[in-house]
């Protein structure tokens, strides 16, 4: 088996290359926005250019949940033209380099499927191709880095339909394809069905958070009426202020200590990998905001209201001035059960009330003084509470390491296959 040389690199040489614009048929799209979409009901649905982004895998099963609606009262365009089963929407517009991501349409006879907002709808008008191969060719770097050159704006990058013409598209024989995409889709079975788990075992932490935090649910060998207290007059609330704030300059790729903002922060945790670092000087000015294991922190501007409890810090850390390091200064409650609390609709309900139906981008010390909530009457019972939801959360973890090992394991396949740099022959 040998190879050959092509304007996209070295391919089988038994492999076919052919253009974008001998390959597909542009269709229309529409313009509509998410105010005018519904997770409900409707005749049509819609695929919006922000789901392929985010939600939507390589190949896109119509029939899915989370496919939106067109509202009955959008009046449809006479030149809307459904998708079929084999066409494939590109994202024309994304806040980075992901614009181009595409999701190819399987099972639209179900319910006629319209391309929306910011999408370049495409079906084939010439080649042989098996379901799932435009799918997964098309989201690889072989493919993707080929528009990169077309990539225009500042704020928001874009890809035009005219820039699309040249690109090209491999056609491996279609035996070949098959087994490739089978071979990709046995990897991707593993990881929708640990999505899926994923997601259950989130809801049921929820609901057993809801219950635990708010004495709903008692656990058993505990009694006595829980205790109301004041977040702000139990705590020491302390954020980098004033004469302590930081310029871009010294937000550091390197460095003594950890900058934590409030765009590290993760379903509970910090994204160590994605922390910007300050030098010794800045992390030694002020030991209020010298972060430890055991620390509760609360964003208090940007997205306001996510909260991290640490656990697994293993250097220096210190805070931005977006976030609050929350400690108790009596003995009314312990960090770990705050957490909760504060990740519960308790919480959310209360800055839901401060905002009174306005967007608030700052959180004050004056406003958690605001803040009542009721809490087990005793030490022991807000730590049992906390360790059963950190065990339900260190289960989510594990399954969302194993998650991500399958998701890079895919990746590495679509490298190998999609590349013709391995061979299923």
């Amino acid at each position: 088996m040998g190879i050959k040389k092509t304007e996209i690199g070295t391919i089988p040489e038994e492999w076919n290359v052919q253009s974008f614009s001998d390959t597909f048929r542009i269709l229309n799209n529409n313009t509509y926005s998410r105010a005018e979409l519904n997770y409900a009901s409707g005749q049509f649905r819609n695929i919006h250019y922000g789901d392929v982004l985010i939600l939507f895998p390589e190949v896109l099963d119509c029939t899915r949940e989370d496919v939106p609606y067109i509202n009955d009262e959008v009046r449809i365009s006479g030149s809307a033209q459904p998708l079929q089963d084999g066409d494939v929407v590109m994202a024309d517009t994304a806040e980075d380099e992901t614009v181009g991501k595409v999701t190819e349409v399987m099972n639209a006879s179900d319910k006629p499927v319209m391309a929306g907002l910011h999408t370049i709808p495409c079906r084939v008008k010439s080649g042989e191709f098996v379901p799932k191969w435009l799918g997964y060719y098309m989201n690889s770097h072989l493919y993707h880095d080929q528009l990169l050159p077309y990539i225009h704006g500042t704020k928001v990058s874009s890809v035009s339909k005219g820039s699309l013409g040249d690109t090209v598209i491999i056609v491996p024989k279609a035996s070949e394809q098959k087994r490739i995409v089978d071979a990709l889709s046995d990897v991707d079975a593993l990881i929708t069905n640990l999505q899926k788990l994923i997601r259950k075992k989130k809801d049921i932490r929820q609901g057993t958070m809801q219950m635990l935090v708010t004495g709903k649910k008692r656990l058993e060998g505990f009694s006595g009426d829980w205790i109301k207290i004041n977040l702000a007059k139990n705590s020491r609330l302390k954020a980098r202020i004033g004469w302590q704030g930081l310029t871009t300059a010294e937000y550091l790729d390197e460095g003594y200590s950890y900058l934590i903002t409030g765009t590290d922060f993760k379903d509970g945790r910090i994204n160590w990998n994605g922390c910007h670092y300050v030098n010794y000087d800045r992390y030694a000015q002020d030991p209020n905001i010298q972060v430890s294991n055991g620390d509760l922190l609360l964003t208090k501007d940007g997205t306001i209201g996510k909260v991290a409890y640490i656990t697994d810090l293993s250097r220096p850390a210190t805070l931005n001035s977006g976030v609050f390091v929350v400690k108790p200064i009596t003995d009314a409650y312990t960090a770990h059960f705050m957490f909760y609390v504060l990740e519960s609709s308790v919480f959310k309900d209360f800055l839901q009330q401060l905002s009174a139906g306005s967007t608030i981008n700052h959180l004050y010390q004056k406003d958690l003084v605001k803040f009542d909530l009721y809490v087990p009457p005793t030490m022991e019972e807000q730590e049992v509470i906390a360790d059963i939801l950190f065990d339900m959360d260190s289960d989510i973890h594990k399954l969302e390491e194993k998650l991500s090992k399958y998701q890079k394991i895919k990746q590495g396949m679509m490298e190998e296959l999609l590349t013709g740099k391995v061979r299923l022959v």
